[in-house]
């Protein structure tokens, strides 16, 4: 039979599962008598678990939010789910910007895990790549996700100190609709009401972050993450570039993604009458030019510039050194380097 301090922990296992238990059910558990089943609640007490009573014809124990967070209890599918989410979450700059929280709660567990399953996890992170390298930290503060978190839950503005990307710094007030995490970095999205225009803003470039009085009403229409695409494609750069393209915004997405380009479906008609042809107007704002005409001419698909002009040559003069590739003949002596 199991000694009484496991029979402790395995009652706060099945209390930190969910909801109410009755007294019946946790004594046929536990393979004790109810009156035994009080006494281990008591002992959990004792330990400063919050553990609450619920009168009444369905009532039993439950845990309680208390001020500070009880023991946890994993088997091993949910301490190696544990593990490899923070490794996951570190990579994809999800964690927030407490030093080494991340780290430090990844001790915790490892410390604590059988030496098989430490052995087990090993295997897995040795084993584990990734498709790109980690990028650089851009983790918010606590503090500002979990107030902006809040706001965009109760519907309430606002104020935030704000560093922009040149270094100027301002106090904004938001109301802020909804949370995004997009390539490593947070944002959170909503209007400014002293211009009434939407607004995307980094969070780790929120010094602060505190609530003002009154609520607001989410307007009717695209959701966050479109509301941060569209914001991110529209930043302004150097190079404004509009493009038709033949194909569907599904086929332009696959090389120009909805965070770089805003594509617009509209049909044409070709000269036959039919309007089976479809060319969408894509938008993009970029500080360099350099790199498009290769993502073009992956794209597979006829379009045509309407500007800016320089994208023009540089797409030209792409297609004359791809020309002069496929001209070349290879020799006995090797491939023929000279121009």
């Amino acid at each position: 039979m199991p000694q009484p301090t496991a029979r402790v922990l395995t009652l706060l296992e099945l209390l930190q599962s969910g909801g109410v238990r009755t007294v019946a059910e946790l004594a046929d558990r536990l393979g004790v008598d109810e009156r035994t089943v009080r006494r281990y609640v008591n002992h959990l007490v004792d330990l400063d678990v919050p553990v609450e009573s619920v009168r009444g014809r369905y009532g039993g124990y439950r845990l309680a939010p208390g001020y500070r967070m009880p023991p946890l209890m994993l088997n091993d599918d949910e301490a190696l789910a544990v593990l490899l989410g923070l490794v996951a979450g570190r990579r994809a700059g999800l964690m927030t910007g407490t030093g080494t929280a991340g780290e430090t709660a990844a001790a915790k567990i490892r410390r604590v895990l059988p030496e098989r399953l430490g052995r087990r996890l090993d295997a897995v992170l040795g084993s584990l790549a990734f498709t790109a390298p980690a990028g650089e930290p851009t983790a918010p503060e606590s503090a500002v996700l979990l107030s902006i978190a809040d706001a965009v839950s109760h519907h309430r503005p606002i104020s935030i100190r704000y560093t922009a990307a040149d270094g100027r710094r301002s106090e904004r007030t938001l109301h802020p609709y909804g949370l995004v995490t997009h390539s490593g970095r947070w944002y959170v999205t909503g209007v400014d009401p002293a211009i009434g225009e939407d607004r995307t803003f980094r969070l780790d470039r929120i010094a602060s972050a505190r609530a003002l009085p009154g609520s607001f009403d989410p307007p009717d229409g695209p959701d966050p993450v479109k509301r941060v695409l569209t914001g991110l494609a529209t930043t302004p750069y150097r190079h404004e570039v509009v493009l038709r393209v033949r194909g569907t915004a599904e086929q332009i997405h696959t090389r120009l993604p909805a965070g770089i380009a805003t594509v617009t479906e509209a049909p044409s008609v070709d000269r036959a009458g039919s309007d089976s042809t479809r060319w969408s107007r894509v938008e993009l704002r970029v500080e360099r030019l350099d790199w498009l005409p290769g993502v073009l001419a992956s794209l597979d698909l006829p379009f045509l510039i309407e500007r800016p002009d320089e994208l023009r040559d540089l797409v030209g003069a792409l297609a004359d050194r791809l020309a002069h590739s496929a001209r070349r003949r290879p020799s006995r002596a090797g491939p023929q380097l000279d121009g």
